[in-house]
């Protein structure tokens, strides 16, 4: 007999197999020589009151073995031969729009810009060293995406447009831990990812699939309204539907289609910072401990939320015991990001703290960025589709103009921007090119600024000891999502022109990190299999 049970134990007690047992025998009235097997489903942690709990979903055997696996391998065949779809990107929605495709008996031409993910930790290295950031090989562009070196977060409110528990597997069937299927909050670790990804690549090239490293697209190859492939920086072409899967911070592929009158909108983003504060201090406030959170507890977790000025003021992308990452993808810009190892052990925690900004607030006098102009941005084009990504480019230039034109950011501690005081000195950061002290309070522009000085005195009321001098600011966060959507069908995924362009994932506007944009990926890749006139079949 198998029986499922929920339970709420402390966390001494999660971490020790026989203390479950011996609570099922207790609160459940099971016999402990029934007892043949234990599988814990879910386990999720309850630090909203003075003690804290673990919960956890477990399946019981009882008088039987476990025949089941952890989780249904997916099996992908030998595509030589069969018609191809050209991915373009390497981030989590092109590769898993290249593995479905394989699934669905297509070949997937992978054409990727940056390098793979082990010669581009290189590239990153060289940022902190000689303050270098390499406009092909980033903590934006290469194989990986975005994703690869800022964290490995997996979770994900995007239930409803496809199947968590099926990415979640094909990330564990390719070298990730199965943890990932237990906790309620999953994360593989900028530590163990790459592995990850490396090995999806190989399952795509031993199936017969194409990818391509350094390879930037450079234009799409259109037959009237219908894309017919692809052209490349190394002068190749390749034909075939296009799923377009480029990330949220290829600017130049947006200003590309906007040249090209491809349909596309402005798009909501947020803006703010990376707060770090040293994660003992994090432990403490979260788990209601002076002690912090002890043998059995992991770095602790927040979660903040709030309205101000009626405008959402939020933390996003909360990394404990991990380190805050420069993410310019280009010259002339900051641009940070956090990260996370495997086992969360830094001795700091960040999150970034952003205002929610909507395409109408850009004629708000408040949000005005006033920067020195750069060539760049004096060739930027005036659709206003691009209006919102202009605005990010303004703020970064600003940022990197107030860090000394180099990579170290300018910062600030929590406590002096809500007190409008310039910092005279600056706490030990993960930040690794370093940081100078600025007034971020008189700079950035007073619709953020003034929002985040109410927000964050809103959650030091709510989370004593949250707003404090120990935990800095550090400018700026803007790649939280993309700033342009790329239009496309509702029902057919396809762009609402372009017949065989489909607009995927982050980059498009249609997600918002890894798995979400897994899951869009496996969709596109079934809307170019129907294009393709391959019968897909329906998911239970």
């Amino acid at each position: 007999m198998i029986q499922e049970y929920n339970l709420r134990l402390l966390p001494r007690e999660a971490a020790d197999e026989q203390e479950i047992r011996a609570c099922l025998v207790r609160e459940k009235g099971l016999s402990p020589k029934d007892i043949t097997a234990i599988r814990i489903l879910k386990r999720g942690i309850d630090a909203r009151h003075r003690s804290v709990f673990v919960n956890l979903a477990v399946r019981v055997y009882l008088n039987e073995q476990p025949t089941d696996e952890l989780f249904q391998p997916v099996d992908y065949p030998i595509v030589d031969g069969r018609p191809q779809v050209i991915v373009v990107g390497a981030g989590p929605g092109g590769l898993f729009a290249a593995l479905r495709l394989i699934e669905l008996g297509l070949r997937p031409i992978v054409v990727e810009r940056g390098k793979d993910v082990r010669e581009r930790k290189k590239d990153l290295a060289q940022i902190g060293r000689v303050q270098a950031v390499d406009p092909e090989s980033n903590y934006s562009f290469g194989e990986g995406g975005a994703g690869a070196y800022s964290d490995g977060k997996l979770y994900t409110r995007s239930k409803k447009r496809g199947s968590v528990d099926k990415i979640l597997s094909v990330f564990c069937q390719h070298g990730a831990s199965t943890s990932i299927l237990v906790d309620v909050h999953p994360h593989i670790g900028t530590d163990k990812l790459p592995r990850v990804i490396e090995n999806i690549r190989h399952t795509i090239l031993q199936c017969g699939g194409e990818v391509h490293f350094q390879t930037r697209m450079d234009a799409l190859l259109t037959e009237g309204d219908k894309v017919v492939g692809i052209a490349t920086s190394m002068g190749e072409t390749f034909l075939g539907p296009v799923i377009l899967a480029t990330g949220h911070s290829a600017r130049d592929v947006y200003h590309r289609l906007a040249a090209d009158g491809v349909e596309m909108e402005a798009k909501g983003i947020a803006v703010g910072v990376r707060l770090e504060h040293p994660s003992q201090l994090i432990d403490q406030i979260q788990y209601h401990n002076r002690n912090g959170r002890g043998k059995y507890l992991p770095a602790a977790e927040y979660s903040f939320v709030t309205q101000v000025a009626d405008r959402g003021v939020y933390s996003f992308c909360m990394c404990p015991g991990g380190f805050v990452v420069p993410a310019a993808s280009g010259p002339e810009q900051i641009v940070v990001n956090g990260m996370s190892p495997s086992n969360r052990g830094s001795q700091w925690s960040n999150s970034g703290m952003v205002v929610e900004l909507r395409p109408d607030d850009l004629a708000d006098p408040t949000l005005q960025v006033q920067a020195e102009a750069g060539a760049a941005e004096e060739a930027l084009s005036s659709h206003p589709a691009l209006a919102m990504m202009h605005f990010q480019e303004r703020l970064e230039r600003l940022c990197w103009q107030q860090g000394n034109r180099r990579q170290t950011a300018p910062a600030q501690r929590m406590d002096d921007f809500c007190r409008r005081r310039l910092s005279a000195d600056l706490p030990c950061s993960s930040y690794a090119p370093g940081l100078v002290a600025s007034p971020l309070h008189f700079w950035m522009p007073p619709f953020i600024a003034g929002r985040l000085a109410d927000g964050f005195r809103q959650f030091g009321r709510s989370a004593r000891g949250f707003l404090t001098n120990e935990a800095v600011m550090i400018a700026v966060e803007t790649r939280t999502s993309a700033p342009v959507r790329i239009l496309r069908d509702r029902e057919t995924l396809r762009h609402i022109r372009l017949q065989g362009l489909f607009p995927c994932g982050e980059g498009a506007g249609y997600a918002g990190g890894i798995v979400s944009a897994a899951i869009d990926g496996e969709r596109c890749a079934e809307a170019a299999a129907l294009y393709c006139g391959v019968d897909v079949p329906l998911k239970p």
